[in-house]
């Protein structure tokens, strides 16, 4: 199983991004995809995740501005991040559960003026 994240990068408070993830190795249309976050000195933490119907599942400090979403013909999946704030400065990390967990490289996103 690889999972590539990409479309990290530096942007302004209030501003917006869009991770995305490419996924090969498994069976991607049943996989339960997630992001998580580190932040610096912190825990990982999980951001959103969505099942293979297209549930999703939230942080409760990223409601309202965060879009997961799938796209099982490519394999990929999204994180959509509006009014971005200094909080949300972290490496996200792309993951799935196929047989044990695993995690893609993180994306650096850095929110800063």
């Amino acid at each position: 199983v690889q999972l590539q994240a990409s479309g990290g990068g530096l942007v302004q408070p209030g501003g917006s991004l869009r991770l995305s993830c490419k996924a090969s190795g498994m069976n991607f249309a049943i996989s339960v995809m997630a992001w998580y976050r580190q932040a610096p000195g912190m825990q990982r933490e999980l951001v959103a995740n969505i099942t293979s119907s297209g549930i999703t599942n939230y942080a409760d400090s990223v409601k309202g501005r965060f879009t997961i979403s799938r796209d099982n013909a490519r394999r990929l999946v999204h994180l959509q991040m509006n009014s971005l704030s200094p909080e949300d400065t972290a490496v996200y990390y792309c993951n799935t559960n196929w047989g044990r967990t695993y995690w893609g490289k993180g994306t650096l996103v850095t929110v800063s003026s």
